[in-house]
C-alpha cells in the first residue's frame, strides 16, 4: 500500500482525495499477504535482528589490525592526540596532505575522527575497542533496515497521529535478515577501516527515514515538510563525509519521491516527453511539490559536491595498473567489456558470496582481451537480468511491480555507480566493502521474488523452509568468514585459494612469515609473487631484504637494482640496494644510492642512519656524525642514531661532546636502555662513577639478560674498587654469555687480585 499526503484543510476536493486514498487502499496488493514467514510485533522484530546481525560478527570482536587498519589507524597520526583537529579537514583517510601527489583522496574525515576517539578513550592502539564499534554499527544498521524495507517494499502511511504504519512485517523483517547475515558485509565489520563504510550507511539510512517524514502531515496542514527534507540533504552530506557513496542518497531520495510519494510512470511520462503531450502536469511531475523537492535535493547535493571539490582540489588520485588493470588498457572495447565483466562478479558476490577474499588485484581476474573468452557469458547473464528486470520496472502494467522492481534496482545501481569507473577510475578491480549499500537493492529484489514465487508455490513452508536454511548458511558463513579476519595469517591465507593468481596474497602471506622470522617459507611466496607480477617492486625489495640479511648479497643486488630500474623514485629500494652495495664494499655505488634514495624521499631518517653508518667505515666521522644528526632532526626517537653518534664520539675521545649528545638523546626518549648504557659507557669513562653506575642499574633493570650491561657495570665497579660487585656482576655475564672474550680476561684479572688481597690479609 503506497501513501501520498492530503491537505487537510477543509475544501471541496478533500472528499474525493480521501475516498480516492481509500479505494487504493483496498486494491493495492500487500507482500506479506502469500508469504508464508514469521508475523512479529515491530519491537521483537528488531530485537531479533539486532541479536542475530550480532551473532555474525560477534567472533571478530578481539581481532588484530589487520591488512590496510595498519596504514588507516596505526601508521595514521591524524589519530593521536598530538595532531591538531583541524588537519583531518586537510588530510585523506590515510593521513596524507589532499594536495599531495601521493594522496589517495579518500576524503572521510567524520570516520577518521571516529577512530581517533577510539584511540583517546582505549589510551592506545587496541583493538577491541574499534572492533566492538563496527559490531554495534552494523547491528544498528541491520535493525534500521526493518524500518527502511517496509517503507520500500509495503509503502509509507501514517495514522492520523502522524505515526508510521508497518504495511509489509513479513517481508520487511525477511529482507532485514538478509541483509544482517548477509556474508559480504564481512569486511566492512570486521575490518576496521570498514567503519567509512558503516557509518556511511547509518547516515545514509537516516537521510532516507528523515526524507520519509517530511511527508507526515503537520499541524499547518501542508502535504510536506521542507524542515525534513533539508535535514535528509544534511544527513546526505554527513554520510559523504563518512564515504563518498553517501552522496548518492539524494538521487535515491528524488526516485522514492517520483514513484512512492507521487507514483510516477515512468514510462508513460517518457512517452508523453516524446509527443510533446500538453497534459504533462497531470503526469505527477509538478503535483505536490515534486520538482521543488527535487530542485532541493539537486541544489544540496550540486553545493556538497562543490565545496568537496574545494576542500580536496582539481587532481585525480594516482593510481597503478596493478590497482585496476582494465582502467589502463588501450582499447575502448577492452575497458568497457572488463568493466561490465567486473559488474557480473559483483552481481554474483550477492547472489552467492562463498568466495571471498580480501584483495581482487594484481592478477587475480585477467583481462577479457577477445570475445572468444568464454567469461563474455557472464556479463551477458547480467544484462539479460538486467535488461529483463528493468523492462519490467517500466512497462508492467501492474503499478505495484513496477515500483517495487524500480526502488530494488535503484538501491542496487545507484549506490554502486560511484565504484563503477564510469565518472573516475577506481583503485581496485573488486571490493567486497562497496557492496555493502547496494546490497539493499538486492535483498529487495531477492524478497520481492520470494513473495512471487510463494504467491505460485502450493506449498509455502517447503519455499520459507529453503528460505530459512538460506539465512542459516549465510550466518555460518559470517561466523567462519569472521575468524578470517581476526588476523592477518588467517586472512591472507583464506586468499590463496580464491585468488591463487595475485601477486598481492602471495606478497603479504611472505611479509606476514617474514615477519614471524620464518624466512624460509617467505622467500617462497615472494618469489611466486614476482614470478606473477615481474614488475611487483616490493615484493622484491622484500625478498631483497632477506636474501642480504641471509647474504646472499649477488642476487639481492639483482632483484633491488630491477625494481629501481622499474620504479626509479622507489626511495625504499634505493637505500636498501646502498646497504647491499656498502656489505659487498662497493662504497662510492653505495653513497649515490643513498642519495638518491634522499632525493626521492628528502625525510629520510632511517637513509640518512644507513649514510652514516657507511662514512663511519670510511672514517669520515664528521660526514657520518652529521648524517646520524639529520637522521634524529627528522625523527628524534631514532635510537640507533644516537647511539652511534654518542659510540663515535666516545671513540674519538671526544666524552665531552660524547656526554652533552648522550644527555639529549635521553632527555628525548627517556626510558631507551641502550642509550643508558652508552652514556654510562662515557660517564665512567669521565669518572662520574656514581651517576654512571645509576644508569647501568636502570639499564638492566630495563633489560636484565643483556651480558654486555652487567659485563661493562662489573668493569665500572672494577676501576671504581667495589671489587665484590664487580665480581658478582662479572659471573652474571659470564652466565649469561660464557664466550665473551673481554668479560672472561677482566674476570680473571679481578680473581687473581683478589687471591692477592687474600695473600696479603692472611699474612
Amino acid at each position: 500500500m503506497y501513501f501520498f499526503q492530503t491537505c487537510s484543510q477543509h475544501n471541496a476536493e478533500a472528499p474525493n482525495l480521501e475516498q480516492a486514498f481509500h479505494r487504493m487502499a483496498q486494491t493495492e496488493p500487500n507482500l506479506d499477504r502469500d508469504v508464508s514467514w514469521f508475523l512479529l510485533p515491530s519491537y521483537w522484530a528488531k530485537m531479533v535482528v539486532a541479536l542475530i546481525s550480532f551473532l555474525c560478527f560477534a567472533n571478530s570482536y578481539d581481532g588484530d589490525f589487520v591488512f590496510d587498519d595498519s596504514e588507516a589507524i596505526i601508521n595514521n597520526k591524524d589519530l593521536r592526540a598530538e595532531t591538531p583537529l583541524g588537519d583531518l579537514w586537510h588530510h585523506d583517510f590515510w593521513g596524507s596532505k589532499l594536495s599531495s601527489n601521493t594522496s589517495h583522496k579518500s576524503y572521510r574525515p567524520l570516520t577518521v575522527l571516529t577512530f581517533r576517539i577510539n584511540y583517546l578513550f582505549a589510551g592506545g592502539f587496541y583493538p577491541v575497542g574499534f572492533h566492538v564499534i563496527n559490531i554495534i554499527l552494523h547491528c544498528t544498521i541491520s535493525v534500521l533496515m526493518v524500518d527502511v524495507f517496509s517503507i520500500l517494499l509495503g509503502g509509507l502511511q501514517f495514522t492520523n497521529k502522524g505515526r508510521r504504519l508497518n504495511l509489509a512485517p513479513k517481508t520487511s523483517l525477511l529482507a532485514a535478515l538478509l541483509f544482517a547475515v548477509h556474508p559480504v558485509h564481512t569486511e566492512c565489520v570486521a575490518g576496521i577501516v570498514g567503519r567509512a563504510d558503516l557509518l556511511c550507511a547509518l547516515f545514509f539510512l537516516l537521510s532516507f527515514l528523515g526524507y520519509c517524514k517530511a511527508f507526515r502531515e503537520n499541524k499547518e496542514g501542508h502535504n510536506f515538510s521542507i524542515f525534513w527534507v533539508l535535514v535528509s540533504v544534511i544527513l546526505g552530506a554527513v554520510a559523504m563525509l563518512c564515504k563518498e557513496q553517501g552522496i548518492t542518497i539524494l538521487g535515491l531520495n528524488a526516485v522514492f519521491d517520483a514513484l512512492v510519494i507521487n507514483k510516477l510512470n515512468v514510462l508513460e511520462l517518457i512517452q508523453k516527453l516524446l509527443h510533446k503531450d500538453k497534459s504533462l502536469e497531470n503526469a505527477g511531475l509538478l503535483r505536490k511539490g515534486l520538482l521543488f523537492r527535487i530542485t532541493l535535493l539537486m541544489s544540496g547535493g550540486a553545493s556538497i559536491l562543490y565545496i568537496r571539490w574545494r576542500i580536496m582540489g582539481t587532481g585525480p588520485p594516482a593510481f597503478t595498473e596493478v590497482d585496476n588493470p582494465a582502467s589502463f588498457a588501450d582499447s575502448l572495447f577492452v575497458r568497457a567489456i572488463n568493466y561490465n565483466y567486473y559488474y557480473s562478479l559483483n552481481a554474483w558476490l550477492l547472489l552467492c558470496p562463498w568466495w571471498l577474499c580480501f584483495d581482487w588485484s594484481m592478477g587475480c581476474i585477467p583481462l577479457i582481451k577477445s570475445v572468444s573468452d568464454w567469461r563474455i557469458i557472464a556479463l551477458a547473464a547480467l544484462w539479460f537480468c538486467l535488461i529483463g528486470l528493468i523492462c519490467q520496472a517500466l512497462c508492467s502494467e501492474d503499478s505495484h511491480k513496477r515500483r517495487i522492481l524500480t526502488l530494488g534496482l535503484g538501491f542496487l545501481i545507484i549506490p554502486f555507480l560511484p565504484a563503477s569507473n564510469l565518472f573516475f577510475r577506481v583503485g581496485f578491480v573488486i571490493a567486497e566493502r562497496v557492496i555493502y549499500l547496494p546490497s539493499i537493492g538486492y535483498c529487495i529484489l531477492f524478497t520481492y521474488g520470494f513473495s512471487l514465487l510463494s504467491k505460485q508455490a502450493k506449498k509455502k513452508k517447503i519455499l520459507a523452509v529453503a528460505v530459512l536454511g538460506i539465512l542459516l548458511i549465510n550466518v555460518m558463513r559470517c561466523a567462519l568468514r569472521s575468524s578470517q579476519w581476526r588476523s592477518e595469517e588467517q586472512l591472507f591465507r583464506s586468499a590463496l585459494s580464491v585468488c591463487p593468481l595475485n601477486a598481492k596474497v602471495h606478497y603479504n602471506v611472505g611479509k606476514n612469515l617474514a615477519d614471524k622470522g620464518n624466512q624460509s617459507a617467505a622467500i617462497k611466496y615472494y618469489r611466486e609473487a614476482v614470478r606473477l607480477n615481474p614488475k611487483y617492486v616490493h615484493a622484491m625489495n622484500n625478498l631483497g631484504n632477506i636474501l642480504k640479511e641471509r647474504n646472499e648479497l649477488q642476487e639481492a643486488e639483482e632483484l633491488l637494482s630491477l625494481a629501481v630500474q622499474i620504479q626509479p623514485d622507489f626511495a625504499a629500494a634505493w637505500m636498501n640496494l646502498g646497504i647491499v652495495q656498502n656489505s659487498l664494499r662497493r662504497f662510492e655505488e653505495a653513497e649515490q644510492s643513498y642519495w638518491t634514495a634522499i632525493k626521492h624521499r628528502k625525510k629520510y631518517p632511517d637513509c640518512y642512519y644507513n649514510l652514516g653508518r657507511l662514512y663511519a667505515d670510511l672514517n669520515r666521522h664528521i660526514d657520518a656524525l652529521n648524517a646520524w644528526r639529520n637522521a634524529t632532526v627528522l625523527k628524534p626517537e631514532h635510537s640507533l642514531a644516537w647511539n652511534n653518534m654518542i659510540i663515535l664520539l666516545d671513540n674519538t675521545g671526544n666524552l665531552a661532546q660524547a656526554e652533552a649528545v648522550g644527555r639529549e638523546a635521553l632527555e628525548l626518549i627517556p626510558n631507551d636502555h641502550s642509550l643508558m648504557f652508552s652514556l654510562a659507557n662515557v660517564l665512567g669513562k669521565s669518572q662520574k662513577y656514581k651517576e654512571s653506575e645509576a644508569l647501568f642499574l636502570k639499564a638492566i633493570k630495563a633489560n636484565p639478560n643483556a651480558a654486555s650491561y652487567h659485563g661493562n657495570l662489573a668493569v665500572l665497579y672494577h676501576r671504581w674498587g667495589n671489587l665484590d660487585l664487580a665480581k658478582k656482576h662479572y659471573e652474571v655475564s659470564l652466565k649469561l654469555d660464557p664466550t665473551a672474550p673481554g668479560t672472561k680476561e677482566n674476570y680473571n684479572l679481578l680473581r687473581r687480585k683478589l687471591e692477592q688481597l687474600q695473600k696479603k690479609g692472611g699474612a
